[in-house]
């Protein structure tokens, strides 16, 4: 693995820093009730409104309907994410420093199986929040669920929720983007150097 790449699987892994300082998701409701609209940022560790006080009119939104209460100390990913993270970031590291192609390999196999994995959990997480109804709600709707999006917009009786990646998402995305950037280059490199 030449200097080039090194660089660019240092740059990978250390973006990830940022992970904990922005939003991974965000999710934003209006409603009759709430035109200015409602949301709510999925970060790394927490789940918090995008305005003081949003969260906890969602939940009473959700409440009229059936929803489950939304709270971040009941969701365990939240607190396994943040070492998740960490055990990607400080591999990226370890990965530049031996040089080795078949760690770089490792290294994007476990980002993307992760992201995969993360994905699901949340469409899950989701799926379970829309479908799993309180049957004392005030307002019930036969055959009706409350879904989020995993990714857009949808409207759901008067309500429409749009679903997207935030600020660490996109700075997530990156870093897989450049570990895959790097591993190309390493065997394009490799391969120049081996026909000359």
């Amino acid at each position: 693995m030449n200097t080039k790449v090194r660089i660019i699987v240092i740059v990978a892994a250390i973006l990830l820093i940022l992970v904990y300082l922005f939003p991974i998701w965000q999710i934003y409701i209006t409603a009759p009730q709430y035109p200015e609209g409602l949301g709510m940022n999925i970060w790394i560790n927490q789940i918090t409104g995008m305005e003081p006080n949003n969260l906890q009119s969602i939940n009473i939104l959700n409440h009229y309907i059936g929803m489950k209460k939304i709270e971040p100390d009941a969701v365990p990913e939240l607190k396994i994410m943040p070492y998740v993270t960490g055990f990607l970031l400080l591999f990226g590291l370890v990965t530049a420093a031996l040089g080795r192609r078949k760690l770089l390999i490792i290294w994007l196999a476990l980002f993307i199986i992760i992201s995969l994995i993360g994905i699901g959990d949340f469409y899950l997480w989701l799926y379970d929040y829309g479908h799993d109804l309180n049957p004392d709600a005030a307002i019930k709707v036969p055959g009706a669920s409350y879904q989020p999006p995993l990714l857009g917009s949808k409207t759901m009786l008067n309500i429409t929720a749009s679903s997207f990646p935030h600020i660490g998402g996109y700075i997530f995305m990156s870093s897989i983007l450049l570990a895959a950037v790097a591993l190309f280059l390493d065997i394009r490199l490799s391969k120049k150097k081996a026909s000359s």
